[in-house]
């Protein structure tokens, strides 16, 4: 891992930054082809709606973690919030982000952005894995320590070595982009089962909140519980799958309009 990619005199060039804007690119790119394949002719949105989407990912994956996770901390360091390159970037916050940007987006040009997340909801799953990659070259969103010989040792420098030392941690970070590329191709699978309007969507919200359920049970970035003994990571995940098995269920039993 390494965090720099070279420096313009005293002004570093992160490596974060760099694969955040990659995974922003590579989500970009595969909606924009799953947009040409489904024939609407929404691909032609997608450039801007990449833009505007990450933009807004990137504010609400910011401010999911300040306010969610190290609140206790940002209180008394206000001036630190906008240092994003110290990690903190809350996934579950950029996905909304992104989403409530990219359906503002549509509804400004009369798009159904249901028809349309439902088209290109797979590609968000790429993006989470490239952005992986960027939590592990930064050395944040790490786990815990596995108690053997075992994981990962992180470089001096990175918030994972401040805070448990030349320790082995459980490659959490590695794991989760992994699988996102399986639940990709698992929802590109569904997809071919020509589901109802919205169930892509909540299969998406579904399929992740369990992933992310069960590895926060190796995270260490952070490790104070919200409710009964879960982090909050854990809890908005639950939270999350309930109400899009909910809608999947209740979307799934809807009579389908007359032809």
């Amino acid at each position: 891992m390494h965090q720099y990619l070279f420096f313009i005199g005293d002004f570093p060039v992160r490596m974060y930054g760099l694969m955040l804007c990659t995974a922003i690119f590579m989500a970009t790119a595969v909606a924009y082809f799953l947009a040409w394949r489904d024939g609407r002719g929404w691909e032609k949105y997608l450039p801007d709606l990449g833009i505007y989407g990450g933009f807004c990912g990137l504010i609400g994956a910011r401010l999911w973690d300040v306010f969610f996770f190290d609140w206790g901390y940002y209180s008394q360091h206000l001036a630190e919030i906008p240092f994003v390159w110290q990690g903190g970037m809350a996934i579950q916050g950029g996905i909304l982000g992104g989403v409530l940007g990219g359906a503002v987006y549509c509804w400004r040009h009369q798009v159904d952005w249901i028809d349309m997340l439902d088209v290109i909801c797979p590609a968000l799953f790429i993006g989470q894995s490239v952005g992986r990659m960027a939590n592990l070259l930064n050395g944040d969103a790490f786990g815990a320590p596995t108690g053997g010989d075992f994981g990962i040792l992180y470089p001096a420098g990175t918030l994972a070595r401040s805070t448990y030392g030349a320790v082995p941690l459980w490659p959490a970070e590695v794991w989760e982009g992994q699988v996102d590329v399986i639940l990709f191709a698992l929802l590109l699978l569904f997809q071919t089962t020509k589901p109802r309007k919205g169930q892509p969507c909540c299969l998406y919200v579904m399929l992740y909140s369990l992933l992310r359920f069960f590895l926060e049970f190796l995270r260490g970035d952070y490790v104070e519980p919200m409710l009964w003994g879960l982090k909050s990571a854990q809890v908005t995940a639950l939270v999350s799958f309930t109400v899009a098995l909910a809608l999947f269920v209740w979307v799934g039993m809807r009579k389908k309009p007359a032809a």
